[in-house]
């Protein structure tokens, strides 16, 4: 077996050396010292070299007078993953000292202390998670550090921004970074954000943010309202998007420079205060074309009693929908939002929309949908179905905005 040991073989008149990755055919396929895969059908194998085991101790976090003191929480994710040789998959394998030890120039910027609570990919978040991760950043703020980054997976990293910023209300930055490629890829946008990631921690900041990539150059990174950004592509560095509102500045690199955008929640301006009650049986529901009533009525039947609605254009479902809505919204908070992303919810311009909000349905405004989720969560873990019904038109964090322009690219 190859698998996992670095070979030196002969092809194409060239001589290729690297670690051997598992392959489905017959095919080898090695992963060169630059970091791209290659593979060989017709090769002569020149030498099998050994695997050597090279132990690496992290080293100790220096400590400098007069910076500011930042907590690095880790929960996993591309940007503390590794390729697996063994396997060919992304793992997440680095602790929260071996990241910031990847990135030497974190220590001019802030003294850093690490924590690993979560090493875990971003699918595997849940609720649960989320409100362990809002006590412990809670509990660190309270012990005076001047500001928080969360190292998080990006797939689902807008959930868990979202989640901390309905539960944790922040005097300092809380700010989640990711990295669309794996830290030991010649590509990888890792270091950068986690660079621009500190300078917004250290920044006047008073709320959570997600600070990523802004372009696919390493020019400078966005930040992202916690509550308004977006994942919108697959793969690209450049991939988070705020929608609905302008992202609230962006860190230029390497200088570091900050340029405000918009208003934003200023450093000391909010208490610090932790409410970290959320109802899980809470579902999104995207609905298309054909889509029968019968799902709102499973989840009823299921105890649900917050339902958002990713609906069509302005925010609609088919009419024979209403009447099923209208008895779910007896003792349920119904709320639409809209496929379309930008632009907002409006009810009131087909006759379909006045259907129903007379059934009960209350508009999403501008909201992305999966913060609608987040946000319906923490309001019926904090509050009864009246209460939470009238609190989810309300903006308690900047999750909705009074009138909504463009704002934005699409990639």
């Amino acid at each position: 077996m190859l698998e996992g040991k670095r070979v030196r073989i002969k092809a194409k008149d060239r001589i290729f050396e690297g670690l051997v990755m598992p392959s489905a055919t017959d095919t080898l396929v090695i992963k060169l010292d630059s970091g791209y895969n290659v593979g060989f059908k017709d090769y002569e194998l020149l030498e099998v070299i050994e695997d050597e085991k090279v132990v690496v101790e992290s080293p100790e976090l220096e400590r400098k007078a007069g910076l500011p003191e930042i907590k690095i929480i880790s929960t996993g994710g591309t940007i503390a993953s590794k390729v697996d040789y063994k396997t060919g998959a992304v793992t997440s394998q680095f602790s929260a000292e071996e990241i910031v030890s990847e990135v030497p120039e974190l220590a001019e910027l802030c003294n850093i202390d690490a924590e690993l609570l979560y090493n875990i990919l971003s699918e595997n978040m849940k609720p649960a998670y989320w409100i362990e991760l809002a006590r412990g950043v809670y509990k660190t703020l309270k012990k005076g550090y001047d500001g928080v980054i969360v190292t998080h997976g990006t797939d689902t990293m807008s959930y868990t921004a979202s989640a901390l910023a309905f539960m944790l209300s922040t005097p300092k930055p809380v700010v989640f970074v990711g990295a669309q490629r794996s830290s030991d890829r010649p590509s990888s946008d890792a270091a950068m954000n986690l660079i621009c990631a500190a300078q917004a921690a250290t920044a006047d900041l008073g709320e959570v943010a997600v600070v990523m990539h802004a372009t696919t150059n390493d020019d400078f990174c966005y930040i992202h309202r916690g509550v308004k950004v977006r994942k919108l592509h697959t793969s690209r560095r450049d991939a988070f998007q705020s929608v609905n509102y302008p992202p609230l500045g962006k860190v230029e690199y390497p200088s570091g420079k900050i340029t405000w955008m918009a208003e934003r929640f200023k450093r000391g301006e909010r208490g610090l205060e932790l409410r970290d009650k959320l109802e899980e049986k809470v579902v999104l529901i995207k609905f298309f074309p054909g889509l029968r009533p019968d799902v709102l009525e499973y989840y009823h039947q299921e105890g649900y009693r917050g339902f958002v609605i990713e609906g069509t254009g302005l925010g609609h479902v088919s009419t024979d929908w209403v009447d099923t809505v209208k008895r779910v919204c007896e003792d349920s908070v119904v709320v639409m939002t809209s496929q379309c992303l930008w632009g907002r919810v409006c009810d009131r311009v087909y006759d379909t929309g006045r259907y129903l909000l007379k059934a009960g349905v209350v508009e999403g405004e501008d909201m992305l949908p999966e913060v609608a989720l987040v946000k319906l969560m923490w309001l019926l873990g904090n509050y009864d179905v009246d209460e939470a019904r009238r609190k989810v038109g309300e903006n308690l964090v900047g999750e909705m905005t009074p009138t909504t322009g463009y704002c934005g690219k699409v990639l």
